[in-house]
C-alpha cells in the first residue's frame, strides 16, 4: 500500500468549503507531511517572474498597492474565462508539480513521516490520484459548505457554484475515491473520524 518511498501517500478531495483543510491540519497534528497545493499557488503567485507576466497579461491592475497579485481579480479573470484559466494554469501548474516533486523528495528521506498527504483541489483533474495509495474524500452538505465559504472568503451561492463547476462534479469524486470522512457536525466529531481512519490506513500499511 505504500509508495516507493516506503511512506504512505494519501489525497484529500471534497467540494469547496467541506473541510479539507481543517482535516489536513489534524492529520498534520499527528506528523504527517501535508502538501496543500493552494499554498503552493500562493507561493509561485509571489514569485518576481509570475507578477511580472502577469502584469503583461492583464495590466497593472492584476497587483494591488502592495505589488502582490490580487488573487480574488485573477479569479474574476480565468473562472470567467476557460481559455484564460488553461493559460494560467499552464504558467502554475508545472511549478506548482516541481516544488510539489522536491517537498516530496525531502519528506522521503525523513524517517519519522510515515505519511504524506496532498490537498489538492485538482487531484483527479491532474492525475495526482496516481501517486497516491488512498484518495480520501471529505463529504459536507452544501449548506455547510456553503456557510464556510461566505464567512471566511465573502462568496455567493453562485460564486460557489462557479468554482465546483470549474472541477470534476462531486459525485464523480465521491465516487473515485476510496475513504469517505463526513463532516457534518463539530470538530470533534470530524477529529474522531480522521483519528478512527488515519490509524486503519496506518494499520494497513503496516500489514501489506
Amino acid at each position: 500500500m505504500c509508495n516507493r518511498t516506503g511512506q504512505l501517500v494519501v489525497g484529500l478531495v471534497g467540494g469547496v468549503g467541506s473541510g479539507k483543510s481543517t482535516v489536513a491540519a489534524l492529520l498534520a497534528g499527528h506528523g504527517v507531511a501535508v502538501i496543500d497545493s493552494d499554498r503552493l499557488s500562493r507561493r509561485e503567485l509571489s514569485q518576481p517572474d509570475v507578477v511580472d507576466l502577469l502584469v503583461e497579461w492583464y495590466g497593472s491592475g492584476i497587483c494591488g498597492s502592495d505589488g502582490q497579485v490580487r488573487r480574488n481579480k485573477l479569479a474574476e479573470i480565468v473562472f470567467g474565462d476557460p481559455a484564460e484559466r488553461a493559460r494560467l494554469e499552464g504558467l502554475l501548474h508545472p511549478r506548482i508539480e516541481d516544488r510539489r516533486r522536491q517537498l516530496m523528495a525531502e519528506y522521503a528521506k525523513d524517517p519519522e513521516i510515515r505519511m504524506i498527504a496532498l490537498d489538492s483541489p485538482l487531484l483527479f483533474e491532474a492525475g495526482l490520484d496516481a501517486a497516491c495509495d488512498a484518495v480520501i474524500f471529505v463529504d459536507s452538505p452544501r449548506e455547510a459548505r456553503l456557510g464556510r465559504v461566505r464567512a471566511e472568503r465573502k462568496w455567493s451561492g453562485e460564486e460557489l457554484s462557479r468554482r465546483e463547476n470549474s472541477q470534476l462534479p462531486l459525485d464523480e469524486k465521491k465516487r473515485r475515491a476510496d475513504h469517505i470522512v463526513i463532516n457534518n457536525s463539530g470538530l470533534d466529531d470530524l477529529r474522531t473520524r480522521v483519528d478512527r481512519l488515519l490509524s486503519k490506513l496506518l494499520a494497513q500499511a503496516t500489514d501489506a
